[in-house]
């Protein structure tokens, strides 16, 4: 991998990690055109690595809602007044909505990178999971703000994340849908998704840090690459709340299928290989 590689990688994490267009399933798709082997498990380790670019992206936008929310999580352990403030309930929402995908990753890790780094599974996803979304969209109430969030919902939508582990569905996508089946509305069911990516995406990152970094593709494209998915994914977390606050997630459907659609069509005819 060369810069320029490392840049356009950087730029296509940055842009579609918090989209529900899966940025995964991006990434894949980038790496097939750019060249690159994508079962590589240093391919692999690098797409996790400069996740944490875009991660920092989210603690920098929220860093004001994150030191709130620490410090009543924080205090609420040793001063019993503070359990019941929302803060403090919502530090323990994170924490436990983040349970289910890091069990699921740590023990699917062979095949998260080995067999569903395919691109058939891409295709596939980004098609099925396209369905989820306009259900979602459809039968949602929409009534639930923030304040009215329970430690039943970030379990739900923590579960449902587990599902993003399969490139193609978007981890905001499943997220995101999971919050409107349980009736938050779609500001609230964003932000969620935001602060749930944060454990989760963090832990992947670090676990991959080590391999990234010892593996041919070295220190320098690495560090780049992070560093261009932090500036682009601040600005696209920015547009996305601002989008949501009055427009449907359906709207990225349709470029949904006609990627994933496309993608298969492709790969039927053998113009293109799936790893």
């Amino acid at each position: 991998m060369d810069y320029f590689d490392a840049v356009i990688l950087g730029i296509v994490e940055g842009l579609t990690e918090f989209l529900p267009v899966s940025s995964t399933g991006h990434l894949t798709i980038a790496e097939k055109a750019l060249g690159l082997k994508i079962n590589d498990p240093s391919i692999t380790a690098y797409t996790a690595v400069i996740q944490m670019g875009a991660i920092a992206a989210v603690l920098l936008y929220f860093w004001r809602d994150i030191w709130r929310i620490a410090a009543a999580w924080f205090k609420g352990l040793v001063q019993p007044e503070y359990r019941g403030h929302f803060d403090h309930r919502f530090g323990w929402y994170i924490i436990v909505g983040s349970i289910p995908i890091g069990i699921v990753g740590f023990l699917g890790k062979d095949v998260i990178s080995g067999s569903l780094r395919s691109l058939w599974w891409v295709g596939g996803a980004l098609v099925a999971w396209s369905a989820v979304m306009v259900y979602a969209e459809r039968v949602g109430s929409q009534k639930r703000g923030e304040r009215d969030l329970t430690m039943a919902d970030s379990i739900v939508v923590g579960l449902l994340q587990c599902v993003a582990l399969v490139p193609g569905v978007s981890r905001s996508g499943a997220t995101i849908s999971a919050g409107l089946l349980r009736g938050l509305d779609r500001v609230t069911a964003t932000r969620l998704s935001f602060f749930l990516s944060i454990p989760a995406l963090t832990a992947a990152g670090l676990y991959e840090l080590k391999d990234a970094l010892h593996s041919d593709i070295g220190v320098g494209p690495t560090v780049v690459g992070t560093l261009v998915s932090f500036v682009v994914a601040y600005a696209a977390v920015a547009w996305l709340l601002k989008f949501v606050g009055s427009h449907s997630i359906t709207w990225f459907v349709p470029y949904r299928l006609v990627l994933g659609l496309g993608l298969l069509a492709l790969l039927a005819t053998n113009v293109i290989s799936a790893t």
